[in-house]
């Protein structure tokens, strides 16, 4: 997959693109990871990429031409452009999936008070958020995009499967995670999980998976009671048994 990102301050992305996971699919060739400043493209003497907004206004917003000459220099339009915006579609799990199969995406990284609209509206941009808050710029949003949808990519991860099975991607939020030693300070793991059972362990797993999710996230533990689902009649029983529970917690 190729990512072209454009930004005023491309030196930020090296927390991405040097380490750890994504560092690796880059350096293996998995991952192409192009930056763009969107400074080399002003053509204000000054260097300036930004001027006052029409109609007043506290801030700065980002020019048309440096955006413009920039998309333009890189021939954004063979991709699938995205401004980083409060604005925007949220960022989930259908969305990452989604992405995920492009063959290249630009990401378009905003400052100051946003990006002069007719940039937006020419190049037909899609706008996507992280969340509902304000960042001072879009480099954040577009790592954590760029880290949610590269683990993704065939190859990125150890295991094909890994995930699969983490939190949001199955569902579920995911059970609680134990390594050794079996007791720290009088705390012990699990018994369920030092027994060799592996069908237990499942069993257990899947209901702590459940719980959790009960507990932290009803909306997504009742969207996946309403999705179809091939379960075991052990799993069943696991179901219907935290069905009680959460039912039960809610009326108290």
């Amino acid at each position: 997959m190729i990512i072209d990102v454009l930004t005023l301050f491309p030196e930020m992305f090296s927390a991405v693109t040097d380490h750890s996971i994504i560092g690796r699919a880059v350096a293996n060739g998995i991952i192409n990871i192009r930056l763009t400043d969107i400074r080399d493209y002003t053509m204000d003497k000054h260097n300036r990429t930004d001027d006052t907004p029409f109609g007043g206004g506290a801030g700065m917003v980002m020019s048309a031409e440096p955006v413009f000459r920039t998309l333009e220099a890189i021939g954004a339009k063979e991709g699938r452009i995205i401004y980083m915006s409060p604005k925007g579609r949220l960022l989930d799990r259908a969305l990452i999936e989604e992405l995920s199969l492009e063959n290249r995406i630009v990401l378009l990284c905003g400052h100051y008070e946003g990006i002069d609209q007719r940039v937006l509206d020419h190049w037909n941009i899609e706008e996507v958020s992280i969340g509902d808050y304000i960042l001072t710029g879009g480099e954040l949003a577009a790592m954590v995009l760029i880290d949610a949808i590269g683990r993704l990519l065939p190859g990125v991860l150890g295991s094909s499967e890994s995930h699969k099975e983490e939190s949001i991607y199955s569902g579920l939020l995911e059970y609680p995670q134990y390594t050794k030693p079996r007791e720290f300070r009088k705390l012990t793991v699990p018994e369920v999980l030092l027994s060799g059972d592996h069908n237990l362990i499942r069993l257990w797993k899947y209901e702590q998976a459940l719980l959790l999710t009960c507990h932290r996230r009803p909306d997504l533990f009742e969207a996946y009671l309403a999705r179809e689902k091939v379960l075991s009649k052990q799993e069943k029983a696991v179901l219907e048994r935290v069905i009680g529970i959460c039912r039960l917690e809610r009326k108290q």
